[in-house]
């Protein structure tokens, strides 16, 4: 039996209590599934359509539960944009660690790319806050990030700060114009281009 004064909790080490954790994880998890909705959301009906009845209903969960883990719409969608950015730019970076500034590293971008407007759902999802950004600057962090990710793969390539601009700005409006089309270019086409600003 233990002494007063003695064990675990006199040592100044932690006890974990496994019910309050246990909530913690439930709590992070609906927050998760949450933001998830919202991009489904914004997908579907925009960034007008996003309400937390909205988000709480596409998430599967009780009306109230999204006004409690965010407390207004643009706590919501500033969520949503930054699990947006952070994905891509994740990837972004990844890419850029394993490239050795070949020819096979951009074709490995190029078929990111097509992988990306495979899925035109989370692609307009993801415009739609961009532009949100773009008229909000408290917003514009999450993309910073995103371009910066595009900036350090470039700079595998080149040094040039205007290949890199071009980069950038040829990577979003290529993505943008494959939501316009009924045939999304191909790995051969975004590659081309690539190519065309970085060997």
């Amino acid at each position: 039996m233990e002494q007063p004064g003695t064990g675990a909790r006199s040592a100044g080490v932690k006890v974990i209590d496994p019910t309050t954790d246990g909530r913690r994880l439930k709590g992070e998890r609906r927050k998760q599934e949450l933001i998830e909705a919202t991009i489904r959301v914004v997908a579907r009906e925009g960034v007008a359509g996003v309400s937390h009845r909205a988000v709480a209903r596409e998430a599967g969960q009780p009306a109230t539960a999204a006004a409690y883990y965010f407390k207004s719409i643009d706590d919501l969608l500033t969520a949503a944009l930054t699990r947006c950015m952070e994905q891509d730019a994740a990837r972004m970076r990844a890419l850029a660690a394993r490239t050795d500034a070949s020819p096979a590293g951009l074709r490995e971008l190029a078929e990111l790319m097509c992988a990306v407007v495979t899925r035109p759902d989370h692609l307009l999802a993801e415009y739609e806050l961009y532009l949100l950004a773009a008229r909000r600057p408290e917003l514009r962090s999450p993309t910073q990030d995103w371009l910066a990710a595009v900036g350090e793969f470039g700079a595998r390539y080149t040094g040039d700060p205007v290949r890199l601009r071009l980069l950038a700005g040829a990577m979003d409006g290529l993505l943008m114009q494959a939501l316009l089309t009924d045939r999304p270019p191909t790995a051969d086409d975004y590659e081309a281009v690539l190519r065309r600003i970085l060997l």
